[in-house]
């Protein structure tokens, strides 16, 4: 454990950064699922509200720094390939 001051704030400030990229990265992953489960069905509607629920949490996630921003784009490419069905 730290002794100095300012090393025990920034352990204390990574674990929140750390939660908080956990929460962004997961729900990224959960939105993935939610997209290839509407997919599999014959929806058009609900694959298209997926696609852009999963699209806007990737932006966000890139945004706030949680993920690299090519991470993003790879992800939204794939994404887009569920959603096409190609």
């Amino acid at each position: 454990m730290a002794n100095i001051a300012s090393q025990k704030k920034r352990i204390l400030r990574t674990e929140r950064e750390r939660v908080e990229n956990r929460r962004l990265t997961s729900a990224i992953k959960t939105y993935f699922n939610r997209l290839e489960k509407a997919a599999e069905g014959s929806d058009a509607d609900a694959v298209k509200a997926e696609h852009r629920a999963l699209v806007s949490r990737i932006d966000k996630a890139v945004q706030k720094g949680a993920i690299h921003r090519n991470n993003g784009a790879r992800k939204k490419a794939r994404a887009s390939r569920i959603a096409t069905g190609s």
